[in-house]
């Protein structure tokens, strides 16, 4: 059940009954209300208590790595 899991700010989650909302990220955890930003739904308070919510891994299509600018890149 998902109250029993460690919830928190930047965990990857998604809704089984509202897989139209897409991948959410926690961005915050108080009690039993989580606040997760959903790609396709935005950012949506949930009671845990009534939702259910399954964490997820970030999919690998989606991560980047963020460099800085090359060594002969000119500002």
């Amino acid at each position: 059940m998902t109250r029993d899991l460690q919830l928190a700010p930047g965990t990857y989650v998604r809704c089984p009954s509202r897989p139209d909302w897409g991948l959410g990220q926690v961005q915050s955890v108080i009690g039993a209300r989580v606040t997760a930003n959903f790609e396709n739904a935005g950012k949506l308070v949930i009671d845990v208590t009534h939702v259910n919510l399954i964490v997820t891994e970030l999919p690998s299509s989606t991560k980047s790595t963020v460099r800085g600018p090359g060594p002969n890149s000119r500002s």
